[in-house]
């Protein structure tokens, strides 16, 4: 069964700080299975300060991009803390104008002295469009060379094609998928051909994002179960998707909500409440573009 499989899976993992469970990707890299995402924070200055409240909260992994515009700010977040930078984990992603052999070498150097960082943890390509063989390429090369510790494909679940071309074409097996993922929509045939490739998997919209307008805090098995933990809705899916063996990455700007959601390490559901959860997958994702919309976009913005 991939439930039980994948919550054995992790059943005697590491931890780091505020307990927060580390994930040894295919490659022997560990990395810890909770982090703040910056996507949609509402500047470079503001991004700043989330990632500041979120390490001194106790996360040690920090999601961003560069269509995200705010690389900057986690560069300089990581500096002030006065953490080790090997204690956090920084992961970005390269958007497709930057693909192409020779062109996506560059973009990671781009990448590093926006950041001001000597290497980043994890690197997606962020969406599979354009060439993503041809920079797939050269982060094998920037992993080779120490730029890099670790290779992901973000959006990958958009067809079979796409997910067959990389796997074909990679030296390098990706070591992370990330895609949208939560209790409605708890993607289980991308899962099994994650776990089939030795894959981890990422979730963002963990909770829903801004497009599910708070659906699953309104769920009345999520909120009765939170009920029961002395736990918010959001506190509650958190737990579900780290029990399920993802790793999540939720946003947020509010430093109260930042502190809230790592606060997940001091209970546990039971099996009848995971249960519960799985019960409501509907596979209705929020965020419904296609990969035609995906390249308009790609294509009519400037990074």
């Amino acid at each position: 069964m991939l439930w039980g499989g994948v919550c054995a899976t992790y059943a005697q993992e590491k931890t780091t700080t505020a307990s927060v469970p580390v994930v040894k990707l295919n490659n022997g890299v560990e990395m810890p299975r909770f982090g703040i995402g910056t996507f949609l924070q509402p500047s470079d200055a503001v991004c700043e300060q989330s990632c500041l409240t979120a390490l001194k909260a106790g996360y040690r992994h920090i999601d961003t991009a560069h269509a995200y515009q705010d690389e900057a700010g986690v560069g300089r977040a990581v500096k002030e803390s006065g953490i080790p930078r090997e204690e956090i984990w920084i992961t970005s992603k390269l958007w497709p104008t930057e693909y192409g052999e020779g062109k996506t070498l560059k973009a990671i150097d781009e990448m590093l002295d926006r950041m001001q960082l000597d290497y980043i943890d994890l690197l997606y390509v962020h969406q599979p469009v354009g060439d993503f063989v041809g920079a797939w390429k050269d982060m094998e090369k920037a992993v080779k060379m120490g730029k890099v510790r670790a290779l992901g494909i973000s959006n990958f679940d958009a067809n079979d094609e796409v997910w067959n071309t990389i796997m074909k074409e990679a030296t390098i097996k990706p070591q992370v998928l990330q895609m949208e993922c939560h209790p409605y929509a708890q993607r289980v045939e991308m899962r099994k051909k994650a776990a089939a490739e030795g894959i981890q998997v990422e979730c963002w919209f963990p909770l829903g994002g801004a497009m599910s307008n708070g659906a699953l805090f309104k769920d009345p098995v999520i909120k009765k179960i939170a009920e029961a933990h002395g736990k918010t809705p959001a506190q509650v899916i958190l737990r579900w998707h780290i029990q399920e063996g993802f790793s999540v990455i939720p946003g947020a700007s509010n430093p109260d909500y930042i502190k809230e959601n790592i606060q997940i390490f001091d209970f546990q559901l039971t099996d009848d409440e995971m249960q519960q959860m799985r019960s409501l997958n509907k596979e209705k994702r929020f965020f419904n573009a296609t990969l035609e919309d995906v390249e308009k976009m790609v294509w009519g913005a400037r990074l």
